[in-house]
């Protein structure tokens, strides 16, 4: 793949991923008018935000499997176009298990979303330019949500909830157009690269067992790491905006620009520490001590400032206390996939789907344990504790259960390039040389 091409790659990624989360975070903007028209308890409200993380995490180890064994531009494609119908989807319903069939097909098509997305990584970025490709994606998770909070809650308080997710659904189809237009064909680019003076590899082509990935400790590491993340964003992206209007008294509009502000503040430092790690690698330090540090620094000072928000009386200072937990946030998502992303090697899909899988499963407890403890309680101060607790533990089984920063040897991967005959094994050192 050219680097015109990798350019216009990487766009249309982050735009897809803005798209991705202001599709399944407009809900929580809209949820306040939807209590109201539906009668939603607490607990139904719960049970209604985490609905989209049933589908979005068990669809995640199928849509691994998929990206790394099929033409990856057409699973992801075939995946953006069900979220986008489902978001679409949303806002004709008429029932409350109506609503909750189109947030589970919603997560059924936003699953193939990032096990696509570390698989064109690793096929088309380096290890020295991860960081910020990964930080410059991430942000689009960060920015989506600030946007659908900020003007979707202009539209909701203006013309209600229905023509905010019909508008959201319809619109976001216009992105296949380039897509299928322009981004080649896995055969294609894989002839391009082949034939040009391209420096970047080709990815392995023999993928591990899946045996073999489940059975690696550092797997499972970046998964608990992904969990705690998954448990402490899905908490602020889905109850937040109910939290301010609740606790601090604030309206809808004021919600809308408050509620924002952390998210965009995250988006601005995940891109600065992506940024800075990849100078400092280039510079000589290691990505172990790089990724690895600037990632556990930011999620333990995310978890001491998510507590202080949650004593702060005014809501000015809360704001601004959780404006700093998601700057430290930041710090993590700015590197926790480029370290996937070198940990795996050929392997990037099924072991995206994995951490992605438990990582999503904290989508689908916080919702429902901030439910259940606003409704048993009145206060949000328990959801607040347990979300800094659970990601102190996940920096602390992040920090021991991952191993170096390095490509992982697989051992099946191993014995079938042993086997593999001369012509494979010259293309692959051919690879390698132009890696080097």
């Amino acid at each position: 793949m050219h680097d015109r091409t990798r350019l216009l790659l990487l766009v249309l990624l982050v735009i897809s991923i803005l798209v991705n989360y202001i599709d399944r975070g407009a809900l929580s903007i809209a949820v306040p008018q939807m209590e109201t028209d539906f009668d939603l308890t607490p607990y139904q409200k719960g049970m209604l935000l985490s609905a989209f993380f049933w589908t979005y995490a068990l669809m995640q180890l199928p849509a691994g499997w998929l990206v790394d064994r099929l033409d990856v531009k057409w699973v992801y494609a075939a995946g953006y176009l069900i979220w986008t119908i489902a978001t679409a989807l949303t806002g004709l319903v008429t029932g409350f298990t109506v609503l909750i069939t189109a947030r589970l097909l919603l997560g059924i098509g936003e699953s193939v979303a990032y096990p696509a997305i570390s698989r064109l990584v690793v096929e088309n970025y380096p290890e020295e330019q991860r960081g910020l490709v990964n930080s410059l994606i991430d942000a689009g998770s960060k920015i989506g949500p600030a946007f659908s909070i900020l003007v979707g809650g202009l539209i909701v308080d203006s013309v209600g909830w229905r023509p905010l997710f019909i508008t959201l659904g319809l619109g976001g189809i216009i992105w296949l157009i380039p897509w299928i237009i322009w981004i080649p064909n896995r055969d294609k680019q894989h002839s391009n690269d082949v034939s040009s003076t391209d420096q970047f590899p080709r990815i392995e082509t023999v993928r591990p067992k899946w045996a073999e990935v489940l059975a690696h400790r550092s797997v499972w590491g970046t998964s608990l790491g992904m969990f705690a993340l998954g448990y402490v964003w899905y908490f602020l992206l889905t109850w937040l905006p109910s939290y301010l209007i609740e606790i601090h008294h604030f309206d809808l509009k004021q919600t809308a620009i408050l509620a924002a502000l952390p998210f965009l503040a995250m988006a601005v430092t995940t891109v600065l520490a992506g940024w800075v790690s990849d100078r400092l690698i280039i510079a000589g330090h290691t990505p172990t001590r790089v990724r690895k540090g600037i990632s556990l620094s930011g999620f333990v000072f995310a978890a001491v400032l998510m507590i202080a928000a949650s004593l702060a009386n005014s809501g000015a200072a809360c704001v601004s206390l959780l404006v700093a937990t998601c700057c430290a946030l930041g710090m993590f998502t700015a590197n926790v996939w480029a370290m996937t992303q070198t940990l795996s090697g050929a392997a990037a899909g099924s072991w995206t789907g994995i951490q992605n899988c438990v990582g999503n499963m904290g989508g689908v407890i916080s919702p429902l344990v901030a439910g259940w403890s606003v409704g048993q309680t009145g206060s949000y101060q328990t959801a607040f504790y347990v979300a800094a607790i659970v990601m102190l533990v996940g920096s602390v089984g992040y920090g021991l259960l991952v191993g170096p920063i390095e490509p992982v040897v697989w051992k099946s991967t191993q014995s079938l390039s042993c086997n593999a005959s001369p012509e494979a094994i010259h293309l692959r050192e051919f690879d390698r040389k132009g890696s080097e």
